[in-house]
């Protein structure tokens, strides 16, 4: 999917998503840590493994959060 450490799975016009990538960004920016947003809806496979749980934050590949940011458990798996 990507080569970011962190993927926030967003979706168009959702205000939770929006929030979700400013914290990300935030954190990651503050650890220089990769990170980037996919759209789901732009793959039929995402799409269907996600749906309406969006927002999903993904650490290395696996799933870490859905629908908002704990910016204290982020940091703490950013730091493993």
């Amino acid at each position: 999917m990507t080569d970011a450490r962190v993927t926030v799975l967003t979706r168009v016009n959702c205000s939770a998503c929006e929030r979700a990538e400013a914290e990300v960004a935030r954190v990651c920016g503050d650890l220089g840590v990769s990170w980037s947003a996919v759209d789901v809806d732009s793959d039929p496979e995402l799409r269907a493994e996600y749906g309406d749980r969006i927002p999903v934050v993904l650490v290395d590949g696996a799933e870490h959060g859905t629908w908002k940011v704990d910016e204290q458990e982020l940091r703490a798996a950013l730091a493993r």
